[in-house]
């Protein structure tokens, strides 16, 4: 049996509100369903997963071997800062306070799909990141050439 994932893509600009709300776009709201689960993303984003998404990657976390410190260390980072959100009936939904201060979220954000998972960043910094990373993304490609992609 194959089971079918969601896959995100795209780029999107959207506001945050003075409530801590945000408008996830249309394209992204259908696969999401009415909760999914955020969290503390690296780069100082979020990570936004579909609650099978989550499951999943539950499961891989789960299999860490326990005592070494750096499993510890990101198990630790990656489900302290989770949080479960519901989506209203104008697709809103509420970041809290901890995961907008996480990735300094303040008012413009950019929403991404990144294959099996969204991503919530500050304008700024993913206007920087993509000032940083675009000089090298070719060498980057010659690199991932060595895994066959």
């Amino acid at each position: 049996m194959v089971v079918m994932t969601a896959v995100f893509m795209g780029e999107y600009l959207h506001t945050i509100d003075n409530k801590g709300r945000l408008i996830f776009p249309a394209r992204f709201r259908e696969e999401l369903g009415e909760t999914c689960i955020a969290t503390k993303g690296l780069d100082n984003c979020l990570f936004v997963y579909t609650r099978d998404e989550w499951a999943i990657l539950e499961e891989k976390l789960k299999k860490l071997p326990l005592a070494k410190p750096e499993a510890r260390a990101f198990v630790r980072f990656f489900f302290s800062g989770a949080a479960e959100l519901e989506c209203d009936k104008q697709g809103r939904v509420l970041l809290p306070a901890n995961l907008r201060e996480h990735a300094q979220l303040d008012k413009d954000v950019v929403v991404i799909g990144v294959s099996t998972r969204i991503e919530i960043w500050d304008k700024a910094a993913w206007d920087e990141y993509n000032r940083q990373i675009n000089p090298t993304v070719t060498a980057i490609a010659e690199n991932l050439a060595d895994l066959g992609i």
